[in-house]
C-alpha cells in the first residue's frame, strides 16, 4: 500500500501542473492566433506578392518616365498603355495586371 500511496501523493502534487500544461497547449495557439501573433502561409504569400508588385511598379514607373517625361498629362488609356509597355518583366511574354495597375497609378501622381 505504501507504494500506491506514494504514487497517489505524487500525482496530487503534479496534477495542477499537468492540467495547466494541457490547457496551455490547447489555449496558447488559439489565443496567439486570435491576437495576430502568428503569420499564416496565405498572409505571408500575400505580403511577398505585394512587395514584388510594388518593386516591379517602381521600375516600370522609372522606365516609363524616361520614355515620356510627363505621363501625368496623358489620359487614362494612354497612361495604361504606357504602363503595359513597361511592366513586362524580362523572361515573360505578357504584363502582369497588378503591376500594370500599380505602375499606372504611380504615373498618374
Amino acid at each position: 500500500m505504501s507504494m500506491m500511496k506514494t504514487a497517489s501523493e505524487k500525482w496530487e502534487s503534479v496534477k495542477p501542473m499537468v492540467y495547466a500544461l494541457a490547457v496551455g497547449l490547447v489555449i496558447g495557439p488559439l489565443f496567439s492566433n486570435y491576437m495576430g501573433w502568428q503569420v499564416t502561409g496565405g498572409t505571408s504569400r500575400a505580403q511577398i506578392r505585394a512587395g514584388i508588385v510594388e518593386t516591379q511598379a517602381v521600375v516600370c514607373n522609372a522606365q516609363a518616365r524616361l520614355d515620356n517625361a510627363e505621363p501625368n498629362k496623358l489620359d487614362w488609356s494612354a497612361r495604361n498603355d504606357l504602363a503595359k509597355k513597361w511592366s513586362v518583366t524580362p523572361g515573360s511574354s505578357a504584363a502582369d495586371s497588378d503591376v500594370t495597375s500599380a505602375c499606372s497609378s504611380k504615373l498618374a501622381g
